[in-house]
This record gives structure tokens, sequence and C-alpha cells, in this order.
């Protein structure tokens, strides 16, 4: 009996593939469970207009984080941070702080896509922003005291 998988199956195969399984199997497991749904040609229709959607979709995003990225990494944020006596800074920069600058600058990054080790003196540094889709930007960062 041929299916198509809805969700992945451990030993069988990934969500959207289209497997010939035994009889049994299907209606005893997968039908049951709503793991798959029987692979009829108005099934597989269906299911491959459903997969361009999403893979248009998913495409539109990954144009627009990629703009979003491209902004990022042309600006330079600049942080003005209190400075003690020997020239370190009091505390240090943060996640927060850096997604509050953003804000501010119309970008709306949260402050856990920001990576970065403690920025505890003034200079440049570059900071890791993530993004889905396993997209990645680096912002130039400067610290000066105030």
């Amino acid at each position: 009996m041929k299916v198509i998988l809805l969700s992945d199956v451990k030993g069988l195969g990934k969500a959207g593939d289209i497997k010939e399984v035994k009889d049994g199997y299907a209606r005893n497991f997968l039908l049951p469970r709503k793991l798959a749904v029987l692979a009829t040609p108005e099934a597989i229709k269906e299911f491959e207009e459903k997969k361009a959607q999403l893979e248009a979709k998913i495409k539109a995003e990954i144009e627009e984080i990629n703009k979003i990225k491209e902004a990022l990494e042309s600006k330079k944020l600049v942080i003005k941070h209190r400075l003690g006596a020997n020239g370190q800074l009091i505390g240090a920069v943060t996640n927060k702080e850096i997604a509050e600058k953003l804000k501010e600058a119309g970008f709306n990054i949260e402050k856990k896509q920001i990576e970065h080790t403690s920025i505890k003196a003034p200079g440049e540094y570059e900071v890791d922003i993530k993004f889905s889709h396993g997209i990645h930007a680096k912002l130039p960062v400067v610290v000066e005291g105030e």
C-alpha cells in the first residue's frame, strides 16, 4: 500500500515521503495515528500543491531575512556606556542593551537572537545575530565611554 508520510516516522522516512508499506502496518499503525494518508492521485496532487506553497513562503522569508542581514551588516551601531576610573566599562554591554539600540534604529531584533561574549571594554566588536533558516549576520558594534 502506498502512503504519504505526514510526519517523520523512525525507520520509515521523513514527512512528505511517498512510501510503499505493508497493508497491516498502514491500517493499524500509520493511518490511525495520522502519521500518513493513502497515496491516492488526489492526495498526491494536494500534497504537491501544499509543498509548493510552503517552499514559496520559505523562499520569501529567506529573501526578507537576507535584506535585513545586509542592512545590519552595513550599519555600525554605536553604544555609549559609562566608564570607570581605570578606563573599563562600569558593568557590561548586554544583549538587551544591543537589542534596544537596534529597536531605536528600526530593526525588530530580540535579545535572544544576539550572541556575543561579554563586552567590558570600549572598542569595536562584531556581534553575531542569528535568524531562522540558519542565517547569521555580523553586526559591527562600537562601544564608547561617556
